[in-house]
């Protein structure tokens, strides 16, 4: 059976028609629907489009004893279009309310999507202010790869985790790493627990009512994937690098002891990476420390890397600091993009290594090649498996080709332009880039032109390769 064929107004009759409501609605007709994902290559439905979020402020209430979470999310964004309706992601908690400037919202649910039509709708390049209430029991999402984000419970607290798009089980938001804005955090928890999160905190206050208010303020840009609230019985330490970074630690206090060693250098981290990277890209560091077996990963929140359990080695601990620069402040276009993050970072192991006296890079990169787990243990892993630059799916972004071979492409840059250019290279991405987005394709434009080299032959093998480079 042929499909029918559909009739249609001649352009003239249609063009009449559009004036006809134009006018019947007293201007011309500008808002559409923004869309409902970003048509990301692995998670084509994270995020929105149609605007930019510029700031968060989320007030969230949360009882350990029966795990339950209250919040309000305040969402200031800029339309980049006119807007009849706009999407946030959000899973599983309940919705209350809506008000957008300040007016009473129509609002639906679809799955993960938050439909909001607001009273009138919004010009292009009007900024915006949504307020959200909602709460309930936050869950976990199982990843593509079976590992757990989200809202986490533990023995006595709970932690919020993203990556990939797990924060939208604690806050409506743009859940897409290309949509990264300022944060306000106010976690209010029972007397004895302490609630961390990004940035500095601003407050911690008595309400009165058996429960302190701790507030925290982001003022550098982040990805909603690097947000994270913590709430615990932490043993909590704070202090300053040589440079004046603010240091601020929460560890649970079973995993203290085994902590001390593998956090103790994290100043001394601070400021080596200063020199090799550039400028530390916020004003504070640190760490949060979880109960043991809560998360199957370590991860790079934004200021406070999330552990679970005590860090296992001074390695891990500068892997996750690394990425303050490369993937927090230089955030990926996409989540294909993930190699930037974790090549990098991988890639900042080994060059601590070798500036403290131990393997070098280069013997790094050999023992990849040669299997040779005795320079480095990980070496036996699949590193060769898929084209950094390609993982095959959602499941692969986080596979082993992307951090050793993503460091490997680093490497092969450095042999191919020396170490002059090279360090200039990492130090000029970062500071070139400080606080926005990149993509693999900006990152190899500027390699280019930045060292002055033909790189063909490394994306081309190294990083796009299907075969096993050589």
């Amino acid at each position: 059976m042929e499909p029918r064929a559909r009739s249609r107004l001649p352009v003239t009759a249609a063009a009449a028609l559009l004036a006809l409501t134009a006018a019947c609605t007293g201007g011309t007709v500008q808002g559409r629907p923004g869309a409902s994902g970003l048509r990301d290559p692995y998670f084509p439905k994270a995020g929105n489009g149609g605007y930019q979020v510029e700031h968060y402020a989320l007030d969230l209430g949360y009882d350990p004893a029966g795990g339950r979470l209250h919040g309000t999310a305040v969402i200031t964004a800029r339309a980049e279009q006119g807007l009849s309706s706009f999407n946030l992601d959000l899973s599983g908690l309940r919705v209350e309310g809506v008000k957008v400037q300040g007016a009473g919202a129509r609002f639906n649910r679809t799955g993960n999507e938050l439909t909001v039509r607001p009273a009138e709708e919004l010009k292009k390049g009007e900024v915006f202010r949504t307020e959200i209430a909602y709460g309930g029991k936050p869950k976990a999402l199982a990843d593509p790869d079976g590992s757990e984000e989200g809202w986490i419970t533990t023995g006595d607290g709970a932690v919020g985790v993203g990556e990939p798009v797990g924060s939208m089980t604690w806050f409506p938001g743009n859940h897409h790493p290309s949509d990264k804005a300022t944060y306000d955090i106010t976690l209010t928890v029972p007397h004895g627990y302490q609630a961390v999160s990004n940035g500095e905190l601003r407050s911690r206050t008595d309400t009165g009512d058996g429960r302190t208010a701790f507030a925290w303020h982001s003022p550098e840009p982040m990805a909603s994937y690097l947000a994270t609230a913590a709430v615990g019985r932490y043993e909590v330490t704070t202090g300053r690098t040589a440079s004046g970074v603010a240091l601020y630690t929460a560890v649970e206090p079973e995993e203290a002891d085994r902590s001390a060693g593998p956090l103790a250098r994290l100043p001394e981290m601070v400021e080596w990476g200063s020199g090799r990277f550039g400028p530390y890209p916020f004003g504070t560091a640190g760490a949060i420390v979880l109960p043991a077996g809560t998360l199957a990963y370590a991860l790079e929140t934004q200021t406070k890397p999330v552990y679970s359990g005590a860090p296992d080695s001074e390695e891990l601990v500068l892997h996750e600091l690394a990425h303050q620069w490369f993937g927090n402040s230089v955030s990926p276009e996409s989540w294909k993009d993930m190699w930037l993050n974790e090549g990098f970072a991988t890639y900042a192991e080994w060059l601590w290594a070798e500036d403290q006296g131990e393997h070098t890079a280069q013997e790094r990169f050999d023992a990849f090649l040669e299997g040779d787990t005795s320079v480095d243990g990980r070496a036996a892993a699949d590193w060769d498996a898929f084209p950094p630059a390609a993982p095959p799916g959602p499941e692969d972004i986080s596979g082993s080709p992307v951090y050793y071979r993503g460091a490997m492409v680093l490497h092969r840059i450095r042999q191919e332009v020396g170490d002059e250019k090279f360090f200039d290279l990492l130090r000029g991405w970062a500071v070139d880039h400080r606080h926005g987005n990149a993509g693999t394709a900006g990152f190899t434009a500027y390699a280019e032109r930045r060292t002055g080299h033909d790189l063909k032959k490394v994306w081309d093998v190294w990083l796009y390769g299907k075969a096993r480079p050589r």
